[in-house]
């Protein structure tokens, strides 16, 4: 299980819309706490995303109030195993047999001792908060005893949840996969067909890498609008709030040939933020093929994604492949108004993989697809050290240009989808593997350092694969220090695609941020190949 530390995150596992919605607005306007039973009026659904958002300001301007844990022993004490072993019900699920979607949810407890308000909106308007209660649950194996226990601690207390999950009929007609989870924190993930969870989403980031430390944002509440039987899509509406900022939040997701999740975002600051990370990614990579320390495992490859994906205002696109350096690293890509950016598992075979059980080939890809004008900015890529898989370590955002000052507001939109290797609109050459060894030849007498180093990059795509290997293809290498020899080009075997072949030799032992491109007669054909190398990864 992964733990909540500053840098390693927890990853956790076409109808006629309503008119109306009962919601308690007077509450939602004049207090902080999760909404009282009192006054009722009619608000169309088109408004509550301003009613929350109503609420995230007003919470700004007052002092923070962190939020209440659980004082239940019996909670507080499951550990892992106990914990595992807890199952929702599936014939407790909300809005069972009644449409496409269903909804279950996640026992408080363990880490997760701050409970969550969940709110459901039915087809009468009316708004249903889903209590706690033990009969939700089985408890199997070491956690058979917890019923009773929790049972007789709560004493009438009443308890929220976890989280939830989303099911839909996303494969099959005959069952309901779990297509998206909220449990921990901002944390969200999705999946789309035949994909295994894996990179996590998150609503917001803030000071992330920072020596002051990274904050944690919280979905304190959340409100569900219960889909017309045969509706396809569902909208969810959270609020946000942390020491720093508070925020308004609409989910609409839209499962087909992928999962499309529509986000609009408002938030609040209650003080200045210096970095502010918008429409973060989570993920992990432990090894991969370009890893060059000795890892003593029997797969190739573990990782959750293996590369940061850029798109310019100017379609240029950029490939940054993942790595687990020896020590933090930062890097920065600025732009203005991008196209997008996300983190892809590319490597979808089985055989560089070798793991029956966490299924790394069938991890989703995410991409963030910004909606308007988001402006000047840079998407950053953070990535830690980490000795095991069970850790996050890697994380990507959009930093705005302008900083977020107390009392200043941001209001975006994007859009978030799920893909597998490659994008349908990136049309060109693309980057295949990345793959890195010693520069020194065998026998040779007076060997360079072993910070010196043979990089092979292939690259690959359909109008490339097909190109005569008698055509010049050029390689645009670009190094910010050090110097870079023996380039060769090469037409790889069955028309797999082109090789880019160098060796560099960093000056001292400063980091080289190397860019390349493929060229023919000066126009590039091929996505931007982005890398540092750290010459101290080899000591």
């Amino acid at each position: 299980m992964k733990q909540l530390t500053p840098l390693l995150i927890n990853k956790l596992n076409k109808s006629k819309p309503l008119l109306g919605l009962v919601i308690i607005f007077a509450a939602l306007l004049s207090t902080s706490e999760a909404i009282a039973d009192t006054v009722e009026a009619k608000i169309e659904q088109s408004d509550l995303f301003g009613v929350i958002s109503a609420r995230a300001k007003k919470l700004a301007a007052e002092e923070y109030k962190a939020p209440t844990e659980i004082n239940l022993d019996t909670l507080n004490d499951i550990d892992y195993q106990d914990y595992r072993s807890i199952r929702f019900k599936t014939e407790k699920s909300v809005w069972r047999d009644q449409g496409l979607y269903e909804l279950q949810l996640f026992h408080p407890g363990f880490l997760y001792k701050t409970p969550i308000t969940i709110n459901t909106i039915d087809e009468q308007a009316k708004r249903t908060r889903l209590p706690f209660s033990t009969d939700f649950y089985q408890y199997d194996g070491t956690a058979t005893p917890l019923k009773d226990e929790i049972d007789k601690s709560l004493e009438g207390t009443q308890l929220g949840h976890a989280g939830f999950r989303l099911h839909y009929p996303l494969n099959t007609n005959e069952y309901k996969d779990e297509i998206m989870v909220f449990q921990g924190a901002s944390y969200f993930r999705v999946v789309g067909p035949k994909q295994v969870y894996g990179l996590s989403a998150r609503g917001l980031a803030i000071d992330t890498a920072e020596n002051s430390g990274e904050e944690f944002p919280v979905f304190k509440e959340f409100w569900l609008v219960k889909p017309q039987p045969e509706q396809t899509e569902i909208t969810l509406f959270a609020l946000l709030d942390s020491p720093s900022v508070t925020g308004a939040y609409k989910f609409k997701i839209d499962p087909t040939t992928s999962t499309l999740v529509n986000v609009d975002m408002e938030v609040f600051a209650r003080k200045d933020i210096n970095k502010l990370g918008v429409a973060p990614l989570t993920s992990m990579f432990y090894h991969g093929e370009n890893s060059t320390k000795f890892f003593d495992d029997y797969r190739p490859e573990v990782h959750d994604s293996d590369g940061l994906l850029t798109q310019s205002e100017d379609n240029k696109w950029v490939w940054r492949p993942l790595n687990n350096p020896t020590q933090l690293s930062v890097t920065s890509f600025s732009y203005h108004n991008p196209k997008g950016f996300g983190l892809a598992q590319r490597d979808r075979d089985f055989n560089n993989y070798l793991d029956t059980e966490a299924h790394y080939h069938a991890r989703p890809s995410l991409w963030i697809e910004p909606q308007g004008e988001w402006g000047n900015g840079r998407v950053e890529l953070v990535e830690i050290p980490t000795d095991t898989e069970t850790n996050d370590n890697i994380v990507s955002y959009w930093v705005p240009e302008k900083q977020l000052k107390a009392g200043d507001s941001l209001k975006l939109s994007y859009k978030m989808s799920t893909f597998n290797a490659f994008l349908a609109q990136h049309q060109k050459a693309r980057v295949l593997r990345t793959r890195i060894g010693s520069a020194a030849l065998p026998g040779e007498d007076n060997p360079p350092p072993e910070s010196h180093r043979q990089f092979t990059v292939d690259f690959s795509g359909a109008d490339i694969n097909s190109l005569s290997k008698m055509l010049d293809l050029n390689a645009d290498i670009q190094l910010s220090t050090g110097e870079v020899r023996d380039i060769t080009v090469q037409k790889l075997p069955n028309n797999l695609g082109w090789r880019v072949a160098f060796k560099i030799a960093p000056q001292d032992d400063q980091p080289v941020d190397m860019r390349l491109s493929l060229k023919l007669r000066n126009k590039e054909i091929s996505e931007v190949w982005s890398y540092v190398w750290y010459p101290n990864d080899i000591k």
